[in-house]
């Protein structure tokens, strides 16, 4: 089959073959010698933008540095100015890929990559999915993604998706009919594998699962299915296993970076040490050993246009204590630092707590589809759920009784039962969000 996933990024000016074979000579380098490697190219980016980009060197205070950890943190507040001002001297925007992130985090920016780096990120993607037997070029993609609803937006990415081999189920209305109509498409198509986001995957699996259907009884060609962009919980994986009756991989990344890790054949979440540096910092900014949890901290190795150098993304995890220079581990991705719930007793709580805690319960019957919880005061929650009967008083008093056991008592919780959720603009699901100012 003729490569047009690769032909059609190297006509739009990303130079392919060398950012494969610059990925291939750096997965090359042993062990022993990837520290050093590491250490040469975060100094090699750092000086290239105190260098070259007047609004990195603004940042840092001057046109040198002494040690990494004297460098500071870049936020999402950083980049609230025109791109313009933040490109590198040797780039102008009609020579760079420029995107915008989803605003996911709340606070959205435009950003630029050279095109190398961009090529570097595909060479990455295309590399990772080898690993499962997916080969971009010829593999048949089932894709659980939002899409524009804009007439140009809408043929753009319908375009893309000819071009990349790839079937886009729109996942805005998620109802069974639309569902049903997903599960026909199935029948008829010979998919490769799923890859979109988590819910709506889940959605789809909890729907074949009330048909008792297994996905590959009716799709054999069915290989694997990959999820991205929210939190896979472990009985979501086993359910969607079950299911779908192929492995799931889960997959971690930024618009603006990278592929930032992608579960190996080993069930092991590898970091992307290729072209990434990952730390893990507490509030005070200082390094933290693997297996302490922390912010999760980001430089991009190869992104001359734009810097990304010590960058929080806004994420809270933890390093498995077995990784290494060459191959860091992802333990856990605990959520996104803005998801914190401030609570009476002035204890801090990962949203996803409540998400997790109240999962366990309310999924219990198969009743409840899908659910977001939405802090409304500090002690104040309304839980939104879509299912086929109302929560009965025994269930909601079950999960007052977990909360106040996991969290602390006296919370208010408000049940409101809905036809479907707000899903954002790009098709996600934000499954907890705190509307406190």
């Amino acid at each position: 089959m003729f490569p047009l996933f690769d032909f059609s990024l190297q006509i739009n000016g990303f130079p392919m073959q060398e950012a494969k074979a610059e990925l291939q000579k750096i997965q090359s380098i042993p062990e022993q010698e990837f520290e050093a490697f590491i250490e040469n190219k975060k100094k090699e980016i750092v000086d290239y933008h105190l260098k070259n980009n007047s609004s990195y060197r603004e940042l840092v205070g001057k046109t040198t540095f002494d040690t990494w950890n004297d460098l500071p943190v870049m936020t999402k507040k950083d980049f609230q100015k025109p791109l313009i001002e933040r490109l590198s001297t040797e780039f102008s925007l009609k020579k760079v890929y420029v995107n915008k992130t989803s605003g996911s985090s709340g606070d959205p920016f435009i950003f630029a990559k050279d095109k190398f780096s961009h090529a570097l990120t595909w060479a990455n993607i295309i590399n990772r999915f080898g690993w499962h037997g997916i080969d971009f070029n010829s593999s048949y993609q089932a894709r659980f993604y939002g899409i524009p609803l804009d007439f140009i937006g809408n043929r753009k990415e319908r375009f893309k998706d000819f071009l990349t081999n790839r079937f886009r189920f729109s996942i805005f209305d998620l109802s069974n009919k639309v569902l049903e109509g997903f599960l026909n498409e199935f029948k008829t198509r010979k998919f490769d594998y799923i890859n979109g986001y988590t819910s709506s995957i889940v959605l789809f699996a909890k729907f074949l699962q009330q048909k008792n259907i297994v996905l590959t009884t009716i799709c054999p060609t069915l290989k694997v299915c990959v999820v991205t962009s929210e939190m896979l919980f472990e009985e979501d994986k086993i359910l969607l296993e079950k299911q779908f009756g192929v492995p799931v991989v889960n997959e971690y990344g930024a618009s603006e970076l990278d592929l930032i890790a992608f579960q190996n054949s080993d069930g092991e979440w590898q970091v992307n040490s290729e072209t990434l540096f990952v730390e893990i910092l507490d509030e005070n900014n200082t390094v933290l050993p693997y297996g302490k949890e922390g912010r999760i901290v980001i430089t991009s190795l190869f992104n001359k246009a734009h810097p990304f150098i010590r960058y929080d993304i806004g994420d809270i995890g933890i390093l498995d204590k077995k990784s290494t220079p060459k191959k860091p581990i992802l333990q856990q991705l605990i959520g996104r630092t803005n998801d914190i719930a401030l609570l009476p007793s002035g204890k801090k709580s990962p949203g996803l707590t409540f998400y997790y805690v109240t999962k366990s319960i309310i999924e219990d019957d198969g009743n409840v589809k899908e659910f977001i919880i939405k802090q409304t005061k500090i002690d104040t929650f309304d839980i939104e759920y879509v299912s086929k009967t109302e929560l009965n008083q025994e269930q909601i008093q079950k999960i007052e009784a977990a909360i106040a056991l996991y969290l602390e008592k006296g919370l208010i919780f408000t049940f409101i039962r809905k036809e479907k959720l707000e899903r954002s603009k790009s098709g996600k699901l934000k499954q907890f969000i705190s509307l406190m100012k």
